[in-house]
């Protein structure tokens, strides 16, 4: 998978090509998809979610450049297999599902594997984490119309953030950057996500 999908497509970061090949990407695969664990595609999750395809994993995560003493925001944690592979670059990451189940899953499965460094959140992923920003990483893993407004509001001076940008069926995956207090939106590729519901992205 880390070889002909990941670093054969241009990912050169070894820290997260060595995380890819070490978080077993399987136990955060449902049962019925197993045989789909490794294979270069996004694999369904419950409530209509998805465990998004390995390079994707990899090239949001070296876009997001994380260093170890970043405080990380994760919005949409699904299955939780990004959120692990952000706990091991950084020093803290909060993150937040606006499904119950799959925070309940993905908390009781990160645990399991001795990641301890994640706060976890049920809620309206739009609007961040107030109370705990600012973040010095921001990576958005279901995509939105436009860049919610709280989400730049909580990027620190010098912050990034890593987000799906576009409409239904088709985005563009999007670097954000704050510096000295301006925002700069950087397009890389086109993309598909699922929808980011909240407030300040879709409504359904």
């Amino acid at each position: 998978m880390v070889e002909e999908q990941i670093r054969a497509r241009g990912v050169v970061d070894e820290r997260v090509l060595r995380l890819m090949a070490e978080i077993p990407r399987e136990r955060f695969i449902p049962a019925a998809e197993q045989h789909g664990a490794f294979s270069d595609r996004a694999v369904p999750l419950e409530c209509g979610q998805t465990v998004s395809q390995p390079f994707m994993v990899a090239v949001m995560t070296e876009y997001l450049d994380v260093e170890p003493e970043h405080r990380v925001l994760e919005i949409g944690t699904g299955s939780g297999y990004q959120t692990a592979i952000l706990a091991r670059l950084a020093r803290e990451v909060y993150t937040v599902e606006r499904l119950p189940l799959l925070r309940q899953q993905a908390q009781t499965l990160l645990d399991s594997l001795d990641i301890g460094n994640v706060v976890y959140r049920t809620g309206d992923g739009s609007l961040g984490w107030p109370e705990m920003a600012p973040f010095d990483r921001i990576m958005v893993t279901a995509a939105a119309p436009d860049v919610p407004k709280s989400l730049i509001e909580q990027l620190a001076e010098g912050g990034r953030m890593v987000i799906p940008v576009g409409q239904e069926g088709e985005q563009t995956l999007t670097i954000v950057q704050c510096s000295a207090g301006r925002i700069e939106e950087t397009p890389r590729f086109l993309c598909r996500f699922v929808k980011l519901i909240g407030r300040e992205a879709w409504s359904q």
